[in-house]
């Protein structure tokens, strides 16, 4: 079955939980403290994201939809903060303020994209008098009149005390409610529409579920007890289950290409999930579609969020296997989510007109020198410039797919130029590689990259292969 994009643009949420600020202080570590057996971090970089609740609106707003976020903040400058980032993003921030405690701040310490320490900065609101309940409460109920999906995102800090009276109050009004849960007694969000547990979160209730079967045995019996219409069990990198009475069960496969930090993933799939069925379809394609964007969101550093380009590739890539053939734009953002990892990127380019041996020795050469091989090719408008009126033999869809093949190969883009020197600019490869007797100076986007920092490096050709050769030998 195809999965196509929804329109989110249609979808109107209101996500309802506890909100907090994600910090990340980042940088090199060099040395051991004198003080104490501890890494001295020397902080170049102070990044801060809008998290728990706040990042399951972020993820809607990310895909065009519509997000009004009901939270609990202190009054600080930590919650000003989060009102700022959420509005740049097209959030609207909705609220109440819990005098004499903070907004809920977690700091994380990073170097060489290691977490060596989290700080958290927050106190329980689930005591009485925490926060204006009524208020919240009274707020709830004016964001219902223009919401088509309620999401509450339970983090256990207490803003959903009164899950049971949201949930109610919401199907009264005949708004679904999705609940990523908390805790292991789930009987408050009893008459939800569905519940979005991860493995551990479901066997913390149901026992263990070593398997498939049981998964489906256990989630079945748990969501008829629950009332709930359907049940979503997040398997990390076992994809996901999809259980709907009367339907068989719905086992989706992991799409993660790349698995980097699974945090705030659950964030993703529940806010794809709600979005698409606000925007009108069912739950097995609100499922294929989260799915996917938790496959995208893996790959990134931290609480992120997916766009609706990246799910347009992600499903094309789901009916073509030419998951390493890359436009522009997606090969910027591999190589984003590359250096992120600290992996060295070299990247080399050609025609590559008829593949030979010498071409694949020369790849494999230039893949040793890092992490990741990028190859750009020229398109046919370009080779027929550079080689001639009978060239191409092969069309460029043809040439880069039989390179994508090759497992020296990690990505293959198609440049429109005589000389890839504006790609390279663009990609800024660590280095950059090229075959025969030219003098490093003389590669096309050597300025570039030196530089940023980046080397240029000769390789040899392999001598008896060439494609020119090939086609005269043919010939004769």
């Amino acid at each position: 079955m195809q999965t196509a994009i929804p329109e989110f643009d249609r979808a109107h949420l209101l996500v309802a939980g506890d909100v907090m600020l994600d910090r990340y202080w980042q940088g090199p570590t060099s040395r051991i403290s004198p003080e104490a057996p501890v890494p001295v971090v020397r902080i170049q970089k102070d990044e801060t994201r809008p998290g728990g609740a706040a990042n399951v609106a972020l993820n809607i707003a990310a895909l065009g939809g519509h997000a009004h976020l009901l939270g609990v903040v202190g009054r600080d400058e930590t919650a000003q903060k989060l009102r700022e980032a959420l509005e740049l993003k097209r959030v609207q921030p909705d609220f109440v303020e819990s005098i004499g405690r903070p907004t809920i701040t977690k700091l994380r310490i990073l170097s060489r994209n290691q977490q060596l320490i989290r700080l958290d900065f927050e106190e329980s609101l689930s005591q009485i008098g925490a926060f204006d309940r009524e208020a919240y409460l009274l707020r709830y109920r004016i964001a219902l009149a223009n919401a088509q999906v309620v999401i509450l995102s339970d983090y256990g800090k207490g803003t959903l005390a009164d899950a049971a009276e949201l949930v109610k109050l919401a199907r009264e009004a005949g708004r679904a409610v999705l609940v990523d849960p908390k805790g292991s007694d789930w009987r408050a969000y009893q008459g939800a529409t569905l519940i979005t547990p991860n493995l551990t979160e479901l066997e913390a209730v149901v026992g263990p579920c070593p398997d498939e079967a049981t998964i489906v045995a256990k989630g079945s019996k748990l969501r008829d007890e629950l009332g709930l219409e359907a049940l979503l069990v997040t398997r990390s990198e076992q994809g996901m289950t999809l259980l709907v009475p009367g339907h068989e069960p719905l086992h989706l496969p992991t799409e993660a290409r790349e698995v980097f930090d699974v945090t705030g993933a659950g964030d993703t799939v529940i806010a794809t999930f709600g979005a698409a069925l606000a925007a009108g379809h069912d739950f097995a394609h609100a499922a294929r579609v989260a799915n996917l964007a938790a496959g995208i969101v893996v790959g990134k550093l931290g609480t992120a969020t997916v766009s609706t380009a990246e799910l347009a590739r992600a499903i094309s890539r789901t009916h073509e296997d030419d998951g390493a053939v890359l436009v522009e734009d997606e090969l910027l953002e591999r190589v984003a989510a590359a250096r992120a990892q600290g992996q060295v990127v070299v990247m080399t380019n050609g025609c590559f007109d008829l593949l030979h041996v010498g071409h694949v020795r020369y790849l494999e050469a230039a893949r040793k020198l890092g992490d990741v091989l990028i190859v750009a090719v020229n398109d046919d408008a370009s080779v027929k410039r550079l080689k001639g009126p009978t060239r191409p033999l092969n069309k460029v869809a043809d040439r880069m797919r039989m390179l994508a093949a090759l497992k020296c190969v990690d990505w293959v883009v198609p440049f429109a130029e005589d000389t890839p020197q504006r790609l390279v600019g663009s990609v800024l490869p660590d280095l950059l590689v090229k075959g025969g007797d030219y003098k490093p100076e003389q590669v096309a986007g050597y300025a570039e990259v030196t530089a940023n920092g980046g080397q240029v490096v000769i390789l040899d050709f392999y001598a008896g292969y060439s494609t020119t050769g090939i086609i005269e030998r043919a010939r004769s």
